[in-house]
């Protein structure tokens, strides 16, 4: 079962969670990516455009189930406006075996680091908004699985 969503609805982890492992795979692994309150962060907006973003998301799902053995994978990403704590990614991946899952939920979110369509802009307390970019770090983590 590959469920893959992007919305800008809360992520309720635990309810996600349980839907999910309803199959009792043998393992499960998990990441959860939070806005981070650093510097004075008030606000991180994820812009997107709904059919590249959705459509980037199934293809990565798409191929993580090709190159591994999963009983369940799991993707939500979320877009418009979040404060620190808020959850923006959520990926669960379940398999027989602990590596499979392992490294197709590492897979998962190297990749859409580089390969989906979504721009996040950053909003201070003192005022100052900027757009990130890219790291090459992302690239060079991306690339590993190429």
């Amino acid at each position: 079962m590959i469920r893959v969503e992007v919305g800008a609805a809360a992520i309720d982890v635990a309810a996600e969670l349980a839907v999910h492992d309803g199959g009792g795979h043998g393992a499960s692994a998990s990441f959860i990516g939070r806005v981070r309150g650093d510097d004075g962060l008030t606000e991180l907006f994820l812009e997107h455009h709904p059919v590249l973003t959705a459509t980037g998301l199934d293809e990565l799902a798409t191929e993580a189930a090709a190159r591994w053995k999963l009983g369940a994978l799991t993707l939500i990403h979320r877009v418009g406006a979040m404060a620190p704590g808020d959850t923006i990614v959520l990926v669960l991946a379940s398999s027989p075996h602990r590596g499979e899952s392992l490294a197709a939920c590492e897979f998962l979110i190297d990749r859409l680091k580089t390969d989906v369509m979504l721009w996040k802009r950053e909003s201070f307390a003192d005022g100052r908004v900027q757009w990130v970019e890219q790291r090459e770090g992302d690239h060079a983590r991306a690339e590993r699985w190429d």
